[in-house]
């Protein structure tokens, strides 16, 4: 509402009359209440709608998408390595249970778990050349379904999002 040059809301730019894709996906007949709603909103909805894509492929392996994150972690952490605290700082998606999805690795002989030898209270995990295996077999799947997603846009629009997104996810100022 506006009271002379008085701007109440940040708010009154945001077209709500404007009736988006996302409200039509998901049958929304009210606007959304702020850009940012509908900004938020739109991030996982996509977020959703890419992931199915890769989901479907790791089904063929039968690993579900906080696996394949751990095993794809535990690659690129080497021979040496990780503990539980510093795989789940790692994800993408947060896990609170990674000792529970080690468990469920560990027991398909995807990765081997050992006490760290300087303190005894730490489990390191490492990747075992079966998971390595697996994700050798995931790699090619995995980036033609990321292509397939993404092959509408072109590299600058590419860049652009990826620059967005990594802005997205910095602290308020």
């Amino acid at each position: 509402m506006k009271t002379g040059t008085l701007t109440l809301s940040r708010y009154e730019d945001y077209p709500t009359n404007m009736r988006s894709t996302l409200q039509a996906e998901i049958k929304q007949k009210k606007p959304f209440e702020s850009l940012e709603d509908a900004v938020f909103l739109n991030m996982l909805r996509t977020a959703d709608h890419l992931l199915w894509g890769e989901i479907e492929v790791l089904k063929a392996a039968d690993l579900t998408f906080p696996q394949y994150n751990v095993l794809r972690i535990l690659r690129g952490a080497g021979p040496d390595g990780l503990s539980c605290r510093e795989i789940s700082e790692r994800m993408v998606t947060r896990d609170s249970d990674i000792t529970r999805l080690s468990d469920r690795l560990e027991g398909r002989d995807l990765v081997a778990r050992v006490r760290d030898r300087n303190d005894r209270r730490v489990i390191v995990t490492r990747i075992s050349p079966e998971g390595l295996k697996i994700l050798r077999q995931l790699d090619a799947p995995i980036n033609r379904v990321h292509r397939g997603q993404l092959t509408h846009m072109t590299p600058k629009q590419l860049g652009t999002l990826l620059e967005l997104l990594e802005l997205a996810r910095q602290p308020g100022r």
